[in-house]
C-alpha cells in the first residue's frame, strides 16, 4: 500500500494510451444501449432466483389492496 504513487502513474499511462487510440475514456451511454446490456443479466436472475413468481405474487397482492 505504500507504493500507491507508482500504481497511479501506471494507471494514468494506461488511460493516456487508451485515449491515444481514439477511444472514449469516459462519457455516458445511450439509455437503449444500457438497457440492452442489462436485460440479459436481469432475465438470468429472474430465472435463477424465481423472480417472476415473486413479481406476479406482489402484483396480485397490490391489485387486491387497490380493490381490483
Amino acid at each position: 500500500m505504500s507504493d500507491t504513487a507508482t500504481r497511479t502513474m501506471v494507471r494514468m499511462q494506461g488511460r493516456e494510451a487508451y485515449a491515444a487510440l481514439g477511444a472514449r475514456s469516459s462519457g455516458t451511454r445511450h439509455p437503449l444501449v444500457a438497457t440492452a446490456m442489462v436485460l440479459p443479466l436481469a432475465a438470468l436472475l429472474v430465472v435463477v432466483f424465481g423472480g417472476w413468481d415473486a413479481v406476479v405474487t406482489h402484483a396480485s397482492s397490490v391489485a387486491v389492496m387497490l380493490g381490483r
